[in-house]
């Protein structure tokens, strides 16, 4: 057993969540308003917020493990842990907070969630782990799109792998036709065809309040690697 095996073991004394997590998400999702939402704040702090930190500061080793080009930030604000104040201009839900929780260590080139990175998603709908970029500007989507078609063995490789294709499904939207400089017949196109390259892996509840959580999510992004290093690679980022 190496160091980093033995920190895990030592992370396996209590969890980082609770019931009452799912229960906070739960109650905001009927009662989303800025008057019930400062009223219970001391419990979102209590059972949401501060878990996710600690959650995230307890995964900084593992994260560095697999990359050091990728972060795991503790912060309140501006680090791993995304927001959840809603961004409602474009949208016709005004509700103002996420009923979710959504942790994503990304890629120290990038600056949001739109750039290669290992994601945590939690709520009493569905709770799951991601690995991959979402929705990439057209100059990153060219460049993984130049990457699968003039390296196709490598990517059926990666994502033929038999714990890869156990524990993750790609997820996420595609074009309804075949994009600008490709054959329709291309033998990559249902690949080419992507907008959004992220492998989703399903998770528990029971997973997210188990003290193994930070073991099991470090396993599920460790079979995720080489999706990761693929996807820098195409994008001349280190990994």
């Amino acid at each position: 057993m190496n160091a980093f095996d033995h920190f895990l073991g030592a992370l396996m004394t209590k969890p980082f969540f609770s019931p009452a997590t799912f229960s906070f998400l739960d109650q905001l999702a009927k009662n989303n308003t800025r008057p019930w939402f400062n009223e219970h704040k001391p419990s979102y702090e209590q059972t949401v917020r501060s878990p996710a930190l600690a959650f995230i500061e307890s995964m900084q080793p593992s994260i560095q493990s697999l990359s050091p080009s990728f972060t795991a930030i503790s912060k309140k604000t501006g680090g791993s842990l995304m927001r959840v104040y809603r961004d409602a201009r474009f949208s016709n839900d005004k509700t103002p907070y996420k009923t979710n929780i959504g942790i994503q260590f990304r890629h120290v080139a990038g600056k949001d969630v739109h750039a290669p990175g290992f994601y945590l998603h939690i709520s009493p709908q569905e709770c799951f782990v991601g690995a991959g970029i979402w929705r990439p500007d057209s100059k990153a989507l060219g460049k993984i799109r130049e990457m699968i078609s003039d390296s196709p063995n490598a990517w059926k490789q990666l994502t033929d792998n038999k714990t890869f294709k156990r524990l993750y499904a790609f997820s996420g939207d595609s074009l309804k036709t075949y994009p600008r400089g490709y054959a329709k017949d291309h033998p990559m196109i249902n690949d080419l065809k992507r907008k959004d390259f992220i492998a989703i892996s399903p998770l528990s509840q029971e997973d997210i309040v188990s003290p193994n959580l930070v073991k099991l999510v470090h396993q599920r992004y460790k079979a995720a690697n080489d999706l990761m290093d693929y996807l820098c690679n195409a994008l001349e980022l280190p990994y």
